[in-house]
C-alpha cells in the first residue's frame, strides 16, 4: 500500500534534488517480507496436514478461481499486463487459463531439472516450534513462487507510487512558487480524450498539459509519453542530454529534478507561459514541510467547473494554496 507518508517522502526528496528510490525499495522489502511470512505459513500448514507440496498441490492451492486474478497470475509466474498483451484481454477466465498453461511449463522445467541434477536442495520451515522439511521439488516451487511475487510486487509498487505522486508533486511546485490557484488544475477537463497528470492555466484560460515521469536517465519512455500525449510540460526525475534535445526540438518545456541546485527551471517555465508566480526564496526545506501537509489536505478539492477554473475565484478562500508567514 502506497501511503501518504511514502508519497510525502518521495516529493520531499524530488523537490530537494535527492534520490527518492530508497523510499520505494524500503516499502517493497517490507511488503515482500510480509508476503513471504504468510506464504511460508500456508506451506507449513499444508505440510502439517500431511499434504505434499507437489506441483499438483500448488496448482490446486495457488492457481484457483477462488483467488483474485492478479494473485493467480503472480502464482503462475505471469503478470496481468503480459496476459493482456497475449490475449488482448485480462478477464479472469482468460487469466486462469493462461496461468494454468504457463504453470505446466514450470512443471515440466522442474521435473527435468530435478531428474538431471545431483544437487541435494532442501528448505526447512519452522512453524509453531515444529520443523518442516521441503524436498528439492517442493523447495524449487517455493523459490519460484517467491521470486515471481517479488517481481510482481516490485513492478506494481513502482507504477502505483509513480502515478500517485504526479498531482501532489505538481501542486507542491505551484505552491512553492505562489502560483494562484486559478492558474493550475488538478481535475480532468470534460470530454478530454486522454488523461493528463496536471494542467497549468494561462491568464487567457489556455490549458497547458503537464506530465510527470520518474523514469531513470536514458529511459526512452520518459520522452515517448510526452510526445504521444501532446504534452506541453514534462517534469522528470532524470533526463539524458538526448531527451532534453528531443523535448526542446518538439517545443516541450521540461524540468529535471535530480541534483537541481534550486527550482529555477520551473520558474523559467512559468515565466515562459506568462503564468503569475514568484521565485522561491528563503529556506526551501522549511517551506516544503508546510506545503506538503497542505497539498495532501487539498488534493481532493476541485472547483465546480474545472474547464473555467481561472474564472472561479470565489471558489477559494485564498488566492494561494499556502500562505507563507515569512520568507524564511
Amino acid at each position: 500500500m502506497v501511503t501518504t507518508t511514502l508519497l510525502s517522502n518521495i516529493i520531499r526528496k524530488l523537490i530537494l534534488g535527492e534520490d527518492y528510490r530508497s523510499e520505494i525499495v524500503a516499502l517493497i522489502d517490507a511488503q515482500f517480507l510480509e508476503y513471504a511470512i504468510a506464504f511460508f505459513r500456508k506451506v507449513a500448514e499444508a505440510k502439517m496436514r500431511h499434504l505434499p507440496i507437489t506441483l499438483d498441490w500448488y496448482r490446486q492451492e495457488m492457481i484457483t478461481a477462488d483467488l483474485p486474478k492478479e494473485e493467480i497470475a503472480t502464482n503462475a509466474g505471469l503478470n496481468i499486463k503480459t496476459i493482456n498483451n497475449m490475449y488482448n484481454t485480462a478477464r479472469k477466465e482468460i487469466v486462469l487459463q493462461a496461468s494454468l498453461e504457463h504453470y505446466e511449463t514450470l512443471h515440466e522445467a522442474i521435473r527435468n531439472l530435478t531428474h538431471d541434477t545431483d544437487v541435494n536442495l532442501m528448505l526447512t520451515i519452522k512453524f509453531n516450534h515444529v520443523a518442516i522439511d521441503l524436498d528439492i521439488n517442493e523447495s524449487l516451487i517455493v523459490i519460484n513462487a517467491l521470486a515471481v511475487a517479488r517481481a510482481a510486487l516490485r513492478g506494481g509498487l513502482w507504477s502505483t507510487a509513480g502515478k500517485q505522486v504526479e498531482k501532489p508533486l505538481m501542486m507542491t511546485l505551484c505552491a512553492l512558487h505562489k502560483v494562484p490557484r486559478r492558474h493550475f488544475m488538478v481535475a480532468e477537463p470534460p470530454k478530454h480524450q486522454r488523461e493528463a497528470d496536471f494542467y497549468l492555466v494561462a491568464p487567457s484560460g489556455k490549458l497547458f498539459r503537464c506530465e510527470v515521469k520518474l523514469m531513470g536517465k536514458g529511459n526512452p519512455e520518459s520522452t515517448d509519453a510526452a510526445f504521444a500525449r501532446d504534452t506541453d510540460i514534462l517534469i522528470a526525475d532524470k533526463l539524458s542530454e538526448t531527451n532534453k534535445t528531443q523535448l526542446s526540438a518538439h517545443g516541450i518545456l521540461w524540468m529535471e529534478l535530480r541534483n537541481a541546485s534550486d527550482l529555477s527551471q520551473f520558474d523559467d517555465i512559468l515565466t515562459h507561459l506568462g503564468i503569475p508566480h514568484q521565485p522561491v526564496t528563503g529556506n526551501i526545506a522549511t517551506k516544503l514541510e508546510t506545503v506538503i501537509k497542505k497539498v495532501f489536505e487539498s488534493s481532493t478539492t476541485q472547483p465546480p467547473n474545472p474547464i473555467r477554473l481561472h474564472e472561479e475565484k470565489e471558489f477559494y478562500s485564498s488566492d494561494y494554496l499556502v500562505e507563507f508567514d515569512d520568507e524564511t
